[in-house]
């Protein structure tokens, strides 16, 4: 377990679109162990097919990052008070080994009202102290704001212009940080400015005259398609992707292009929490014992070795030719070194011949 928090990754939009998949290969490279994506549904869990908002994300994932044979579990976290709580320890099951949290689409609003307090939010932040990643997208990236801007509420019902409280993540490292995904948004074309995250410059600009004083306030706005990776533990950020970020401080702009490095002091005056600071004692005892007990089966699970990769490999790409004698024949020698063969729709997955069952697609 890491004793240094985990790299953040804030997408202006686009978490299953093709130019996402450069970000994720830079983040999983640098993982020093097997990528292991806990997908958390929240943000979207009003919407009826909230669990195929997630699962859109854990298919592209698979299938563009096979490479790294991410383990991806979505947790239906959706609503307090129901048996997908985000308050529930056993839905969260998932976090508790992950190394990448991801949270994508939905209402940016709804996200605060169901994480605020909630166990999942607490275990996010403590696990992200321990060296996991985290990746937030559109709604999300809007939900970690220190007040957030409730798009769907302006934009689509027409209620009048205020901000939200946010869950305001970044609150633990001293900062005062507003985040804009889809910043330089053009679906309005000339008839709609639709920029600032669709609600226009205009009604931003008379936003921004709302909020209470704060000198040290920083406004981030992320382009589309542009990913802002922040790395707490070195204090550096990176802007990858088609566009820029640009961060505002009264009236001193700055805008840092795709491909360009910078210190995390242009957020503010950055401090590095310890593992339990805002974290509950009850909640970061039990948390601690669910992460051991994590580990513990984790560790105690077999592995597929190179030669078992290696004829999975093979045998997909019999299936795909439709050898079927030849996928049937590798088939039966992978089965020969101890492990079946799952065909699922995200592609093969593996199990020990004993029954105990690994989720890595090969």
């Amino acid at each position: 377990m890491s004793t240094q928090p985990g790299p953040i990754v804030l997408l202006g939009s686009g978490e299953t679109a093709p130019h996402a998949q450069k970000i994720y290969h830079t983040l999983f490279s640098a993982l020093a162990t097997q990528v292991r994506v806990a997908i958390l549904e929240t943000p979207a869990g009003f919407e009826p097919n909230s669990d195929y908002v997630a699962g859109q994300i854990k298919q592209y994932l698979h299938k563009r990052l096979q490479n790294f044979r991410p383990e991806v579990t979505v947790i239906p976290a959706r609503k307090r008070g129901t048996p997908y709580s985000p308050d529930d320890p056993d839905l969260l099951q998932p976090l508790y080994d992950a190394n990448v949290i991801l949270m994508g689409p939905g209402s940016p609003t709804y996200a605060v009202r169901q994480l605020q307090q909630t166990f999942a939010w607490h275990a996010m932040r403590a696990r992200h102290r321990q060296g996991a990643a985290l990746v937030f997208a559109s709604a999300a990236t809007l939900a970690m704001s220190r007040f957030t801007m409730p798009v769907y509420e302006i934009y689509k019902v027409g209620e009048d212009l205020h901000w939200k409280e946010g869950l305001d993540f970044f609150g633990d490292y001293g900062l005062s940080v507003i985040f804009v995904s889809h910043w330089n948004n053009k679906d309005g074309g000339d008839v709609l400015d639709t920029s600032r995250c669709y609600l226009g410059q205009d009604r931003f600009e008379r936003l921004l005259e709302m909020l209470p004083p704060d000198e040290e306030r920083r406004i981030v706005g992320i382009d589309e398609s542009t990913a802002l990776i922040i790395e707490p533990a070195t204090g550096a950020c990176r802007v990858l992707g088609a566009g820029t970020v640009t961060i505002q401080q009264g009236n001193q702009v700055q805008i840092i292009e795709g491909g360009e490095t910078f210190p995390m002091t242009l957020l503010g005056e950055l401090k590095l929490p310890a593992h339990q600071d805002g974290i509950p004692e009850p909640i970061w005892v039990q948390l601690q014992e669910r992460v051991a007990e994590a580990e513990k089966a984790r560790a105690a699970t077999p592995k597929p070795d190179a030669a078992v990769l290696a004829l999975t490999k093979q045998r997909t790409a019999a299936r795909r030719r439709r050898d079927w004698s030849a996928a049937d024949r590798l088939r039966d020698e992978i089965a020969d070194l101890g492990w079946r063969v799952v065909d699922t729709p995200e592609g093969p997955q593996l199990e020990p011949m004993d029954g105990t069952r690994d989720l890595s697609p090969s």
